[in-house]
């Protein structure tokens, strides 16, 4: 039986189901084997109020499922509608590409692979902000 692998630094933290479990002083793996944990790096956490631009709510929106905060079933439609919104404005090929992931891995139930796609497009998402101002 395979489950997910979390290959943890020294001191990383990781909430699961609602726990957050530490890394000792040295590298570390974890085995999770129930299916359906919520898991979420805290490392990769976006906080409430960093939450303030299209790409930054969808990745909260995501990490609240993976925290078992919010339940998919409430948030997929509406995270679908934003990832489409977010392809009105990243148009380049690799953008579109990583939109397409995303969009897959929600309909698929895949949660933690979408946040994965979205998080690529952080660093373009601000270069987008800065030239706007």
């Amino acid at each position: 039986m395979s489950g997910l692998v979390l290959k943890l630094s020294p001191k990383e933290r990781v909430l699961v189901n609602g726990a957050v479990i530490e890394n000792g002083d040295r590298r570390g793996r974890l085995s999770i084997m129930t299916p359906n944990a919520h898991i979420l790096r805290l490392r990769d956490a976006i906080h409430p109020e960093q939450a303030n631009t299209p790409v930054r709510r969808a990745c909260y929106s995501l990490q609240l499922v993976l925290s078992g905060d919010s339940e998919a079933e409430d948030v997929e439609r509406t995270l679908l509608r934003h990832i489409e919104d977010l392809s009105q404005v990243f148009t380049d090929a690799d953008s579109r590409k990583q939109l397409a992931v995303a969009t897959e891995a929600v309909i698929a139930g895949r949660h933690y692979q979408s946040l994965k796609a979205l998080r690529v497009l952080l660093p373009r998402e601000e270069r987008l902000m800065a030239v706007a101002k």
